[in-house]
């Protein structure tokens, strides 16, 4: 398979900066598994990522808690009819099990646990603080962050990633309980980042070691932390799959039920989203879903057990929208988690990062 990979060095603070290339990927389509290690980083590199964190847990989180959902590029306008599309595997079906889980038995529960997976990432964009919603997952690190590629990527200005981007577990209003997680480097489709195909919005984020934002201690790896999805790709469309976010953003019709504080979700079998021509998507997967703006980049997990908290990332919101033109919305959309999926993914889950704390 020749998946063209892009690879981006997530900026530290200042402007953004464009990224060197997995191995020669964008120009010769080298396969994703043949993107090499890179080298240690320098110290003035680690020194600029603490700064990251002591930029967002300055006065008590102030940044943190000023910070709002991101909509850019989340909401389809209009009415929309779901349905066909392109969304079909190219390949065998493939999982990779969570942290910690060789096999998980799924749950069937009133009352769902919510993964502690989950979390939200922070960003810098023309000067305000935007999150979008996130989750770990397994990487042989386990420094791995899976959310929607406009989360990571500026799709409107092209000048790549977003600025001082960090991954938050179980943030909740200022509060980081497992530590803050900067992001070092970024992976998505060549696709996404070139030609704003959303079929391809997602992104798998390499984040370093967590850092205790007041004392500046070392917290350790992420999914050392706070464990890590699994994942998965090539599944049958119509699979059941749990979607975690954290909406905030209004309805169409100006009705605001959430908050964006805590995380919500949504059950129920995905279908064929058929074609958003908007976002030049053709071949997503659609769920029924209330959620709002905000919850992009959450992950959808197929197989989740309740009890364990893990299952299988499918895929990630990426759209929400309102089908009947009613004033609600009423689904969101993921990109098909296909063998292209994997081959980025492979090669994001298999870099280490290292630590910055004290």
């Amino acid at each position: 398979m020749n998946t063209r990979v892009k690879r981006f060095v997530l900026p530290l603070g200042g402007a953004a900066v464009a990224a060197g290339m997995i191995a020669a990927s964008l120009t010769t389509g080298a396969s994703a598994s043949a993107a090499a290690e890179p080298a240690a980083d320098s110290m003035a590199t680690t020194t600029a990522a603490l700064e990251t964190v002591k930029f967002w847990a300055a006065d008590g989180g102030k940044a943190l808690k000023a910070a709002t959902k991101y909509t850019e590029d989340a909401s389809v306008k209009g009415k929309i009819r779901l349905g066909g599309g392109d969304a079909a595997p190219d390949g065998k079906t493939g999982v990779v099990p969570p942290i910690g889980q060789e096999k998980v038995v799924p749950t069937k529960v009133k009352n769902v646990n919510l993964p502690r997976t989950i979390g939200k990432v922070f960003f810098r964009l023309d000067g305000h603080f935007y999150w979008c919603s996130a989750s770990s997952v397994q990487g042989k690190y386990r420094n791995l962050v899976a959310t929607a590629g406009h989360c990571v990527y500026d799709t409107d200005a092209n000048r790549d990633t977003l600025d001082h981007w960090v991954f938050i577990p179980a943030f909740y209003q200022g509060k980081a309980p497992f530590g803050i997680y900067v992001g070092k480097s970024a992976y998505t489709h060549f696709d996404f980042a070139n030609y704003e195909d959303f079929d391809s919005d997602y992104a798998f984020v390499t984040v370093y070691n967590g850092v205790e934002p007041w004392t500046w201690k070392d917290t350790g790896r992420l999914g050392d932390n706070v464990g890590g999805q699994g994942f998965a790709w090539n599944q049958k469309i119509g699979q059941t799959v749990y979607a975690f976010g954290y909406p905030a953003g209004p309805h169409p019709d100006g009705d605001k039920p959430f908050t964006g504080l805590t995380p919500k979700y949504c059950y129920g079998k995905t279908s064929a989203a058929g074609t958003v021509s908007g976002f030049k998507a053709e071949a997503q997967i659609g769920l029924k879903c209330s959620m709002t703006a905000g919850s992009s980049g959450g992950p959808w997990i197929t197989q989740y057990s309740s009890t364990k908290r893990v299952g299988y990332i499918n895929g990630v919101t990426s759209l929400v929208g309102d089908s009947d033109a009613n004033g609600r919305f009423d689904f969101a959309t993921s990109p098909y988690f296909d063998s292209e999926t994997y081959s980025i993914y492979s090669a994001a889950a298999n870099l280490a990062s290292g630590k910055i704390g004290k």
